[in-house]
């Protein structure tokens, strides 16, 4: 028994050993792997020359998420392509529950669910680089696209008829009703009436990636948007309609260069 004891504490030790000096090993190769990165950097060679992010980002009438491919072409230069969904919101939106009813909150006023779709491009710009690999580097974005804001109306269902009605509707009248008002729509509602409102956006961002050197993608970004759409959006039955938003955003991105 001491015998098998005296074994299984000297493998343990060479294998604690041996995994300890890989590890030290392995860390030394990485090291020296960035310091080659950053030289070749610093003379102008591109390492990395795509990456591929995901993120999600809260916007002071909203939140989003997004999708972008990036193309280095060059060690400051990269083009960015991005596909981003989000869903706008006005600040008067407010859910409650009639207290006749054991059932869902719903929204009063509110005319459309409101979902901005934005396609675009990017020219991103390098401020700073990273130093090593627990370093921040900083670049700039600006570019604009195509927008598309899909309109899902909001239904509520009435409690004289058991219908879900929305505000333009015949019996629309009822739409306001508070007292009448049972429930708010559940997310298949509303589906088939979906209109579309084609329009343009412009955006502009400082961008801090914090991630492992050049290959993880962890970064906060800062930036302000506008939209302009063909006509104009109703949100809530009783806000102005807007062709125009200007919105400020912050959003976190998750990926990978190669």
């Amino acid at each position: 028994m001491r015998r098998l004891f005296l074994i299984t504490a000297g493998f343990l030790i060479a294998f604690s050993s041996f995994a300890q000096k890989a590890k030290k090993e392995k860390k030394e190769e990485n090291r020296k792997r960035i310091n080659a990165l950053i030289k070749q950097e610093e003379e102008g060679v591109i390492s990395y020359r795509r990456h591929t992010v995901f993120g999600g980002k809260l916007i002071n009438d909203g939140y989003g998420v997004f999708m972008e491919i990036g193309r280095a072409k060059s060690v400051k230069k990269a083009m960015l392509y991005q596909l981003e969904l989000s869903e706008r919101k006005s600040p008067r939106e407010e859910k409650q529950s009639n207290p006749l009813y054991y059932t869902s909150p719903f929204i009063y006023g509110k005319q459309n669910f409101v979902y901005p779709v934005r396609l675009g491009m990017q020219q991103q710009i390098l401020f700073g680089n990273k130093s090593n690999k627990n370093g921040v580097s900083i670049t700039g974005n600006y570019g604009g696209g195509l927008a598309v804001a899909l309109l899902r109306p909001y239904y509520v269902k009435l409690s004289s008829t058991g219908n879900y009605v929305k505000y333009e509707s015949a019996d629309s009248a009822t739409f306001l009703q508070v007292n009448d008002i049972n429930s708010g729509p559940g997310f298949s509602k509303g589906w088939s009436d979906l209109t579309v409102n084609p329009g343009a956006y412009v955006k502009t961002a400082l961008r801090f990636d914090y991630g492992s050197y050049n290959e993880i993608v962890s970064a906060l970004e800062v930036g302000i948007s506008g939209e302009f759409y063909s006509k104009k959006i109703p949100i809530m039955v009783r806000d102005p309609q807007k062709q125009f938003f200007f919105s400020g955003y912050v959003a976190i991105l998750f990926g990978r260069r190669k």
